[in-house]
């Protein structure tokens, strides 16, 4: 993209004293025209370049000329750099990097404390991921179409949508836009796509109503107050989801007492299931009922 050759032309001036059109051509891979375009709108936009010919000449900042990076404090920047490194786990692209030479000169102060958090965003999809998350960019930068194989509780399906947002949330990443097929809004979770392509057609973005974004709304639905009793042996399950304040211990059955109110039936039932033998719910009872219906299928397929 232009905007980000302009501020690598502007980086590389500020490192170096000189340098020439061909080598910022070669660096950015564009011809020595588009380069010059690029020049005059920099010193169009006021930066101060000058042009020097002959044996030892070329392109320059004039000297004393500097970007004013005091606007951002250390902890600021060093926020800045935990974010984007966590970007870096889903993308082919070091946006660390990128921005440590910009910053090449202070880097003593700005990244003093920049290895004391991780952040991995890609757990254990990060191939696969960061294809889809590049294409999906792309789309959305052009306004394009994409489609792809859907993969949900209710069966699988093709999709073509608007897309819109990437969205990291409920320890996922989504897609959000606005669904041919269900001509509505949706958000879509990129584990569950595959064979998605960006279609060569332009769609006209839409004024997205405000409500639309309540993207919770749009996965949780229902509101079930859940009362069951838990084994000790799962205490730092529960602390670890919904911590300690959570539960409490019943001195007469010696287990967890826990409540708690859960806004999707299908999530909670399986949330329940995956503590096996070590939970015992007592309300509400139509959760109780899909419990033993679920227990009966399972010891059928056994027999």
């Amino acid at each position: 993209m232009k905007i980000d050759r302009l501020i690598g032309i502007i980086t590389i001036l500020l490192q170096k004293e000189k340098v020439t059109l061909s080598q910022l051509a070669d660096r950015f891979e564009v011809s020595c025209r588009t380069i010059q375009r690029d020049i005059d709108s920099l010193c169009n936009a006021g930066i101060p370049i000058v042009s020097m010919r002959g044996y030892e000449g070329g392109l320059s900042i004039v000297e004393g000329y500097k970007i004013d990076k005091t606007i951002l404090t250390q902890k600021e920047m060093s926020a800045i750099f935990t974010g984007l490194k966590g970007l870096d786990s889903v993308s082919k692209q070091s946006y660390t990097q990128s921005l440590r030479e910009k910053f090449a000169h202070e880097k003593n102060t700005v990244f003093s404390d920049q290895n004391s958090i991780i952040i991995d965003l890609a757990s254990f999809y990060q191939e696969s991921l960061t294809e889809k998350i590049d294409l999906i960019k792309l789309a959305i930068n052009n306004r394009e179409l994409i489609l792809f194989q859907y993969y949900s509780e209710k069966g699988e399906s093709e999709r073509t949508i608007e897309p819109y947002f990437i969205i990291f949330r409920w320890f996922g990443w989504y897609v959000y836009g606005y669904c041919h097929h269900k001509q509505a809004y949706r958000l879509f979770k990129l584990n569950r796509l595959s064979k998605l392509q960006k279609l060569k057609i332009s769609y006209e973005a839409r004024a997205i109503p405000e409500n639309e974004l309540n993207f919770d709304q749009d996965m949780w639905h229902d509101d079930i107050k859940l009362v069951a009793l838990f084994d000790t042996s799962v205490k730092y399950r529960l602390i670890d989801e919904y911590g300690p304040e959570c539960i409490t211990f019943d001195k007469q059955s010696g287990k967890l007492s826990f409540e708690n109110v859960f806004t999707n039936g299908g999530y909670l039932l399986q949330w329940v299931l995956s503590y096996g033998n070590t939970v015992k719910v007592l309300e509400p009872p139509e959760l109780i009922d899909e419990i033993c219906l679920n227990a009966k299928s399972i010891l059928a397929q056994y027999k």
